[in-house]
């Protein structure tokens, strides 16, 4: 080893090959389900799908798209976050398009950070919030979502979210709705974390990835509380609304100054990215109501199938609000540690999940935790749940 230092700097010396690669790997080896990855296994509509293929015929998009994205996206971005909640935004100087949500989020926090930045994360959170406050130098604070078994949700404690704050807090790293627990924020909840954010002048970054997917409640974004206009970056992405995850399209809104610091650290990431699909998603972007109705029903149901099965396995189940995500408790089955659990799940009845525990910092809370995914077919979804009663 060169000069005796490891190759991986210290900021990432945690964060090893991901669970998700990990469980994948062991579905294909053991030829199992995979309900750990939060993918569809089917594409989205065929007419977004078409939309692509014209505009790689057309040349649209095969040479370096601009920058902050194809003026149709930032457009249709615009108009949606309009005609869904009522956001006027100029899609010249507040709309920035990313490779997927990931990159946004990334690109956020390298341009919004400075070294010992304290960043508040609502804990269990998606894994790559901690690499990438950790490649920015920041120091992340969690704040734990706590299972309610009476109400079978999972729900933000308010005063804990206040004490965490600090001089050195920069930002609150938002996820609504919420994975993996598949909580979606109150308007409550998120008018107290703006009144919070203004009074101790906090930006916040909140990423709405699942903002179609509400089955309970409804899904409200953060920039639309009164002085959250100048101080929140709000991440979106086509990904999971039209099942075109590999297409990795996502952007971010918010003001001017916002949206050029994060495109400052953008530009040297991916610089641009997908530039055909990004003239798809412009389309899927202007699709009717009765698509969004249709996704959210067939979800709706797919929820249902799994958790109603989950819940003769013998698991408790927390019933999600959102996303494609159940969170299941594994001590009913006289399990504690969701790592083992889920690495022997393959070889006893043919399933992967995901151990939540992977989300947390206070990794001993989410120990007796367990993810599925439910964005699957319905006949896979059944073959899952037969197979799960084994347990």
């Amino acid at each position: 080893m060169t000069q005796g230092r490891p190759p991986l700097n210290r900021r990432l010396a945690e964060f090893g090959t991901t669970i998700f690669a990990e469980m994948s790997a062991l579905a294909v080896r053991t030829g199992s389900i995979n309900l750990g990855q939060g993918f569809p296994d089917t594409d989205g509509p065929e007419e977004i799908r078409e939309a692509a293929v014209r505009a790689l015929r057309a040349g649209h998009g095969n040479q370096y798209p601009p920058g902050p994205g194809v003026p149709e996206l930032r457009t249709a971005i615009a108009d949606h976050q309009q005609r869904r909640y009522g956001l006027a935004l100029d899609p010249d100087t507040e709309v920035l398009v990313t490779a997927g949500a990931t990159e946004a989020i990334a690109a956020a926090l390298l341009a919004l950070l400075e070294p010992g930045d304290e960043v508040i994360a609502l804990e269990p959170y998606y894994d790559s919030y901690a690499a990438c406050i950790a490649m920015a130098g920041g120091s992340r604070v969690p704040v734990t979502l706590h299972p309610d078994a009476a109400t079978g949700t999972y729900r933000l404690d308010l005063d804990e979210l206040r004490a965490a704050v600090t001089p050195r807090t920069r930002l609150i790293l938002l996820n609504t709705p919420h994975n993996p627990t598949g909580a979606v924020l109150t308007r409550e909840e998120l008018g107290a974390i703006a009144a919070l954010a203004c009074e101790r002048d906090l930006l916040v970054v909140t990423d709405e990835v699942y903002e179609h997917l509400v089955f309970e409640g409804e899904h409200l974004p953060l920039a639309g509380f009164p002085g959250m206009r100048e101080r929140t970056v709000t991440i979106g992405s086509a990904g999971k609304t039209y099942s075109f995850t590999g297409w990795k399209v996502g952007w971010v809104t918010a003001s001017p100054e916002l949206v050029t610091a994060v495109r400052s650290a953008k530009q040297f990431l991916t610089y641009v990215s997908a530039g055909p699909f990004q003239y798809a998603v412009a389309e899927a972007l202007r699709l009717p109501d009765s698509y969004y109705e249709g996704l959210r029903a067939d979800l709706r149901a797919k929820r249902d199938l799994l958790s109603g099965g989950l819940s003769e396995a013998g698991f408790e189940v927390y019933r999600p609000s959102g996303t494609y995500f159940v969170t299941t408790d594994i001590r009913p089955l006289g399990e504690s540690d969701g790592f083992a659990f889920c690495r022997a799940l393959p070889e006893r009845c043919g399933v992967v999940a995901i151990p939540n525990a992977v989300f947390y910092d206070h990794r001993e809370q989410g120990a007796p935790f367990v993810r599925f995914a439910f964005c699957k077919r319905a006949d896979v979804l059944a073959d899952a749940v037969s197979r799960l009663k084994r347990l």
